[in-house]
């Protein structure tokens, strides 16, 4: 009998390494996640935020506002990057952070399939807001994807996992 509990005694600390090498992936992550998108939202956004006329060019090629929303839009856009970004770095305001990033990508995303498919020889604007930066295209697209699959991910490790505090 004894030698039976010493059994199970030796086996159930291998247990709870296993479930603590479980929870530990699983809070690594989401917080991967909400560092790389968090990242490149703060990059993304200081060009912009620094030459706010050349963006509003990049955002007026696009061909999707009204002209009276050129503007407004960007001077307004970067700074919801960069303090998005900085929320997401920091794990600050999760969820409003999780769905205002799930909401721009899907836009970002639109935006560059619909002018994608309009035939559109225009610059990203994603990350600088020169010419220099390469037009939109497949590869552009499949980015996009990946940042929003990125989003996606956080989204339900913050909505529907049972362990909500492994993000934070």
């Amino acid at each position: 009998m004894e030698d039976n509990n010493e059994r199970k005694a030796i086996l159930m600390p291998e247990k709870g390494r296993q479930v603590n090498k479980n929870r530990d992936r699983n809070r690594t992550l989401p917080l991967f996640a909400r560092l790389i998108l968090g990242g490149v939202f703060v990059y993304a956004s200081f060009v912009k935020i620094l030459h706010p006329a050349s963006f509003a060019e990049a955002v007026y090629r696009y061909q999707i506002f009204p002209d009276i929303f050129i503007n407004l839009t960007a001077v307004v856009l970067p700074w919801l990057e960069f303090f998005l970004g900085i929320f997401l770095v920091l794990g600050l305001w999760m969820p409003g952070s999780v769905i205002l990033s799930n909401i721009l990508l899907v836009s970002f995303l639109g935006a560059s399939i619909f002018n994608v498919s309009r035939g559109l020889d225009i610059s990203c604007g994603c990350f600088s807001t020169g010419a220099v930066e390469s037009s939109l295209d497949i590869w552009t697209i499949l980015r996009d994807m990946f940042f929003l699959a990125m989003a996606v991910f956080l989204l339900y490790a913050t909505f529907f996992s049972k362990d909500k505090t492994k993000i934070f």
